[in-house]
């Protein structure tokens, strides 16, 4: 019997012979891939997930391996920044005297920054880092400001500024000419009647 004449045989062999070749006819068919066990459809694609999960497995350790490389240790010690950054700040140079020491020894500039509203700015948010001059007045001198440049850096019409903050353009307000040719720089606002510069400023 063949897969071609097998149908025919079936049906037209004896009775005996018949229901042996049925039997014959369907054995492979009972033994095919349909009575292999079936895998649990849940767990068909279970590889991927392997793979998915050693993927994700060693990008974690990568991870962690590059944070340890490059992440100082003091890192998080105190707050969110290196802990190590606070010795590091300490001991480094003191380089501003602070205000309370400037206005100890220029009390005349003192009683002009109370009649204007430099009041509120330090001494060294204009005049830069002194604590060297502090500590030995008569040898380290600060050097003189050039107002056309400085006054602009807050003082430039910007229309992201308040608009009741004073500010000019420069350019036009000016013409590059010194702010202190006009103005006495702690006391900026301009008098009917010009007061002399302070004592500090005249030996200057």
């Amino acid at each position: 019997m063949t897969p071609i004449t097998g149908p025919c045989d079936l049906n037209h062999r004896g009775a005996h012979e018949s229901q042996l070749s049925k039997s014959i006819a369907h054995f492979p068919a009972q033994t095919g891939p349909a009575t292999r066990p079936q895998k649990d459809p849940l767990f068909k694609d279970i590889e991927h997930l392997v793979r998915l999960a050693a993927v994700m497995a060693i990008a974690l350790v990568a991870f962690l391996f590059l944070r340890g490389a490059v992440v100082p240790r003091s890192f998080g010690q105190y707050g969110h920044y290196r802990g190590a950054a606070i010795a590091e700040a300490a001991a480094r140079p003191i380089a501003h005297a602070g205000h309370d020491v400037c206005e100890a020894c220029h009390t005349d500039v003192v009683e002009q920054k109370k009649q204007g509203k430099h009041v509120v700015v330090p001494c060294e948010a204009c005049h830069g880092a002194q604590a060297r001059h502090a500590d030995d007045p008569a040898s380290v001198k600060p050097e003189k400001l050039d107002t056309a440049v400085l006054c602009a850096r807050c003082h430039e019409a910007n229309s992201a500024k308040p608009k009741a903050f004073p500010q000019v353009a420069t350019a036009d307000h000016s013409g590059g000419i010194a702010c202190d040719t006009c103005h006495q720089p702690h006391r900026p606002k301009i008098d009917t009647q010009p007061e002399p510069k302070p004592a500090t400023e005249a030996r200057k």
